[in-house]
């Protein structure tokens, strides 16, 4: 467990405040899980950001009638803090039963609180529910891999050593999985999640790529690392000329987190999947 973490409040009971407490934000420094993969702040070999989305948001217009949204906040993946997701949850339900002048009032006090809480700035978007119908659903890059037949027989850690590639082709290729599942280190609650890879390098075996990723359904660890220590495996079989790796996953008490990584600098896209 992140040591950090045993001091928030995720897995404990909470008290449900309604009125506005950005003391409630609890932030865990990246520098412990990026010094287990090996990183410094300095030596990051990636970009990239964490799309953040709340289906639960809440306020009330001055007249006192409530507005419901759905909000996305971006943080940067090299901003020094995650946010505790549970904090992340109590902070927002603190708006419910708080006035706010308009909706740029309420984007103002998210940028500024949760970019405090990350140490870098945070984007704040906010849609309307017609917004979110009209984007409908969006599908994961490439090929999936889900059928390919595998044997498997250690769901424990993450096992680099079964990925395996042809270093004599060269390709280009975009694959996804819809078999990530990982588990909170601080309550054991399943993660489930989407990941795709991008690259072009080594040819990637496609079976043992899924292997690997199922390695993952017991392993302990934030849905930030998990993408990090995927993207560091593929990147140190492959050498790859360019390596994007990113997972969605599946909401929990009304957010849902999605870490983008990637060796370019790519415009990321925030498309919601049929399990979002």
């Amino acid at each position: 467990m992140h040591p950090a973490a045993e001091h928030s409040p995720l897995g404990k009971s909470s008290e449900y405040i309604a009125t506005y407490t950005p003391s409630l934000l609890f932030p865990i420094p990246r520098a412990a899980k990026w010094a287990e993969l090996g990183l410094t702040a300095q030596t990051l070999p990636y970009q990239g950001v964490d799309f953040w989305n709340c289906y639960e948001l809440s306020w009330l217009l001055p007249s006192g009638k409530p507005v419901v949204a759905i909000a996305e906040f971006s943080i940067p993946a090299d901003s020094p803090n995650i946010i505790e997701s549970k904090s992340f949850k109590l902070y927002l339900n603190s708006l419910n039963q708080t006035p706010f002048a308009d909706r740029a009032a309420l984007v103002a006090t998210l940028e500024k609180d949760l970019s405090a809480a990350a140490g870098k700035p945070v984007g704040v978007r906010i849609r309307s529910l017609a917004d979110i119908e009209g984007e409908g659903v969006a599908v994961m890059p490439g090929s999936c891999i889900d059928e390919l037949d595998v044997t498997i027989h250690s769901y424990d850690r993450p096992q680099p050593e079964l990925l395996r590639c042809d270093d004599s082709r060269v390709v280009e290729e975009a694959v996804h999985s819809h078999l990530l599942k990982s588990n909170c280190p601080v309550t054991s609650q399943p993660d489930w999640g989407s990941v795709a890879v991008h690259y072009r390098g080594a040819a990637l075996d496609h079976a043992s790529l899924l292997a690997y990723i199922v390695s993952f359904r017991q392993h302990s660890d934030f849905h930030e690392q998990c993408v990090e220590r995927i993207f560091l495996d593929l990147q140190r079989l492959l050498k790859p000329e360019k390596l994007t790796v990113y997972a969605r996953y599946v909401r929990r008490g009304g957010l849902d987190i999605n870490p983008y990584r990637s060796t370019e600098a790519v415009s990321f896209e925030n498309g919601r999947l049929a399990r979002q």
